[in-house]
């Protein structure tokens, strides 16, 4: 729902007389005082702490001015000013407000997003100086309201650069608004931007990302997996999006897409006999971009049956891409990313099919009078008992089966679909985690090279971490590579493989720690006396 509608004034004579030089050169206080704003917020501590990122406020903040100047030039030259439209508009200030909860709540549980807000603040700053003169240089008056913080919110949730490479959040903001301003059709007899702004420079940097390899620049990878890290996430987003869903009837894309993923996770898992996502039916990213990025209205259907196809087509597509993604070794949380522009696209002709359908009639099964009429509200309400159903057989926050090892490990014994590979991946992000146990385990992978590719290398590499963090057999392994030691956790190791996707277990009694290994099938830890079963 990022999106700042843009509306059509009529344009003041040309006049050359001083008066009106002075008036229009008055006007751009307004993005100096923006520019000054973002210039100094680069001399604050936080800033001030990497070269690069300094650096990169001051180049944001010089295109800026630069770029007044040379507007402020054309204004004298051809004596014709541009001012200001003010409008406030609900579905920029209480998106806004629903996506600044969001960062509140997670940020309270992972401390980076509260670190950054300062950038957010800046690119707020440069993204209404960088609109505002975009649409001066449109000859038009820009409409002054809300609209350019929902785009920076809801492109942050999402993606945001490293402090050395920041320039390019700059740059990313900037080819959103661009995309807005410039890639257009006629939709209904008018003009407008066929991509919601944040999703077409998530899209377009994504693609970027996946082609030169280099994610490793971004929190991408960190963003998709620390939502779990507040606790019933899953139940504050179910929230939140109500009020979304209340106020601009986009009920049935973010059910409807909600229900697609469920539908063919449920169905892959009952197939395959393992999860289609690793941890969760539907990753907790995934439920945020269904409820705060694919809904814009402004780039999607209008008529319920189009909305419901839209969201469909949104959940098949993310499906499918975490697929595509994974064959192609590539990160597989830009899935939600890649999504969106390619639906934007397919809006028109999404109208165009629904037009002969009395899809009011087919979806609107209710008399006129019921709950005053409003046929959202009983959107809403099937979506609560959906959600509620979801939530009583466990497919939003708790337990999941995919928080498991030992369920993977058996999966892998018995040859389940990618069960290995899932294996693999999971032991390999608590390793990084340092989890002695975890290291040790992808040490013995590689000198068994049975399930992967035999690397001694490797191998050295994993038990000398295992080691160092004082894993008794990765000891053993480092020291004898004609064999290999295996050991159970022990209660540190089991404190980051029992988090389920939320924090680690640092300060959980060794009964409890003990009774959720065991729930979690580890058989040792049903036998420990520890175990308060």
């Amino acid at each position: 729902m990022a999106t700042l509608a843009q509306s059509k004034h009529k344009q003041p004579s040309r006049q050359s007389s001083s008066p009106e030089w002075g008036a229009g050169l008055a006007n751009f206080k307004f993005p100096a005082i923006l520019t000054a704003g973002l210039m100094l917020l680069a001399f604050t501590p936080r800033v001030q702490g990497n070269e690069a990122l300094t650096l990169s406020f001051f180049g944001a903040a010089g295109a800026l001015a630069i770029w007044q100047v040379y507007q402020a030039l054309i204004v004298r030259q051809d004596g014709e000013s541009y001012g200001f439209n003010v409008v406030l508009r609900p579905q920029h200030y209480i998106q806004m407000s629903i996506q600044f909860s969001v960062y509140l709540y997670w940020g309270y549980h992972w401390n980076p997003v509260y670190e950054h807000m300062l950038l957010l603040a800046a690119q707020v700053l440069f993204a209404f100086g960088f609109d505002m003169l975009l649409s001066w240089s449109r000859k038009r008056h820009y409409t002054l309201g809300f609209g350019p913080i929902p785009i920076i919110f809801s492109t942050n949730l999402f993606l945001w650069f490293r402090d050395d490479w920041f320039y390019l959040q700059f740059m990313m903001i900037a080819v959103g608004f661009m995309g807005k301003e410039y890639v257009r059709w006629n939709r209904e007899g008018r003009s407008v931007h066929i991509f919601n702004p944040s999703a077409f420079a998530l899209g377009i940097f994504s693609l970027l990302l996946i082609l030169t390899n280099t994610t490793s620049l971004t929190w991408g990878q960190e963003i998709a997996s620390t939502l779990t890290l507040a606790p019933n996430i899953y139940t504050f987003l179910f929230l939140i999006g109500l009020v979304v869903m209340y106020f601009f009837s986009i009920t049935l894309v973010a059910g409807m897409a909600a229900i697609t993923l469920f539908g063919l996770s449920a169905l892959y898992s009952a197939t395959a006999g393992v999860p289609y996502f690793i941890d969760s039916d539907i990753p907790a990213a995934v439920f945020l971009g269904l409820h705060l990025l694919v809904t814009d209205p402004s780039t999607s259907p209008r008529t319920p049956l189009g909305k419901m196809l839209f969201g469909m087509l949104y959940g098949i597509g993310v499906f499918a891409l975490y697929t595509i993604l994974a064959a192609f070794g590539a990160p597989t949380f830009y899935d939600k990313l890649l999504c969106v522009p390619l639906l934007n696209l397919s809006v028109i002709a999404i109208d165009r099919m629904v037009r002969s359908i009395d899809s009011e009639a087919v979806l609107n099964l209710w008399k006129d009078s019921w709950l005053g009429g409003r046929a959202n509200l009983a959107h809403m309400s099937l979506w609560v008992a959906v959600f509620a159903l979801m939530s009583m057989q466990g497919k939003t926050d708790g337990r999941h089966t995919g928080d498991s090892l030992p369920f993977w490990e058996q999966a892998c014994a018995v040859g389940k679909a990618k069960s290995c590979e899932r294996l693999v991946q999971l032991q390999t992000t608590y390793c990084a985690d340092n989890a002695g146990w975890a290291c040790n385990e992808l040490g013995a992978v590689y000198r068994e090279g049975v399930i992967v590719e035999k690397d001694e290398a490797k191998a050295t590499r994993y038990f000398s971490q295992s080691c160092e963090l004082k894993f008794q057999a990765g000891c053993t392994n480092l020291l004898a590579e004609d064999r290999i030691a295996r050991a159970d956790p022990r209660s540190l190791d089991l404190r980051l493989l029992l988090r389920e996707g939320s924090r680690n277990l640092l300060d959980w009694p060794e009964d409890e720690l003990y009774a959720r290994a065991c729930a979690h099938d580890w058989a040792f830890a049903c036998n420990d006396t520890r175990a308060n079963i």
